[in-house]
């Protein structure tokens, strides 16, 4: 979600060659992580039978799953209820450098989105990345380090294409697990991500996989809030050039969303990353959407969103079937 350029290191006290209790409730959590990874596939949280006042919920199953590929990954997924088998969405996440925010990460991070595309008749999976949740240990003074893809150096050399490709190989690894279960249509997939996960989803779209039918970015981008400052983004040329060298070989139809308030990607930047990506062959439908409450780049956060939005997702996925 946030994409400064900085990291923060944590502080924790180490007496006597004893881990502090700090460390030691960090430790707690990631070992609880790997024994749900082990020993509990998935889990309903929400059945279709269950009584609720939404009927959206009512008539989807909501459930945790680890996702035993290369690296094992907490997913939360909802799904339509029988058998299927359902076409797959995999929903990208955003990013941040901040171990510290990177502990509180959420489960899920946009459940009303996920509950619409549910809603359409996808099984929708979003994947909880290394470095999240619980697995944000960081503690380098205290030889522990955690899992973090797309980190993308230095400003002044930031390696946006690398960044991307890494969310881009775990997606893969989501797609590969999840294309071997009897309710999942094969060969027809669609990615989802926002800011940070959205330019994982745009990589992904440059290695054309033939199980992915469509892209679908929301605000997509890295290197912004520069600093801490809103409206700066820390190499705007290098993701320009970095878009270009995705768009020169993506032919999966891609759709991008943006808001015009965006303090991460302002309409600026968005437009030269739309034009960049078309003009190296990229196939793309761009929207430049009016201001959103006070920061557009969170645009899908909002169950307020939705109406908004859906429309133009759903005419997109109608012309590319």
């Amino acid at each position: 979600m946030l994409d400064a350029t900085g990291t923060s290191k944590r502080r924790a006290s180490f007496e006597g060659g004893a881990l502090s209790a700090g460390v030691r409730q960090l430790l707690r959590r990631l070992l609880g992580v790997v024994a749900l990874l082990l020993l509990i596939p998935t889990f309903a949280a929400a059945g279709a039978d269950q009584k609720s006042d939404n009927a959206t919920v009512a008539q989807v199953r909501e459930e945790l799953w680890g996702i035993p590929s290369i690296i094992p990954m907490l997913a939360y997924m909802i799904r339509p209820v029988g058998d299927g088998p359902f076409p797959l969405l995999v929903m990208n996440h955003g990013v941040s450098l901040d171990p510290k925010e990177r502990s509180y990460f959420p489960v899920i991070e946009f459940r009303d989105a996920a509950l619409w595309f549910a809603k359409q008749g996808y099984v929708v999976v979003a994947p909880l990345r290394p470095g999240y949740g619980s697995t944000a240990i960081e503690i380098p003074e205290r030889g522990l380090f955690g899992l973090f893809f797309s980190g993308v150096g230095d400003c002044s050399d930031a390696n946006f294409r690398d960044a991307g490709l890494a969310i881009a190989s775990l997606n893969m690894w989501v797609i590969d697990y999840m294309s071997t279960l009897p309710f999942i249509k094969r060969d027809n997939v669609i990615v989802v991500g926002q800011s940070g996960g959205g330019w994982g989803a745009i990589a992904l779209a440059s290695q054309n996989p033939s199980s992915v039918r469509a892209i679908i970015g929301f605000a997509a981008g890295r290197g912004g809030h520069f600093n801490g400052k809103p409206n700066s983004n820390c190499a705007p040329d290098r993701l320009v050039e970095a878009v270009t060298q995705f768009g020169r070989t993506a032919r999966i139809p891609a759709l991008w969303i943006y808001v015009n308030n965006d303090s991460y990607f302002g309409p600026e930047l968005s437009m030269r990353l739309a034009s960049a990506y078309q003009a190296a062959g990229g196939n793309l439908e761009y929207h430049l959407l009016p201001d959103f409450r006070e920061d557009g780049h969170f645009f899908i956060d909002s169950p307020d969103a939705v109406r908004i939005w859906s429309p133009l997702v759903s005419e997109f996925l109608k012309r590319h079937p």
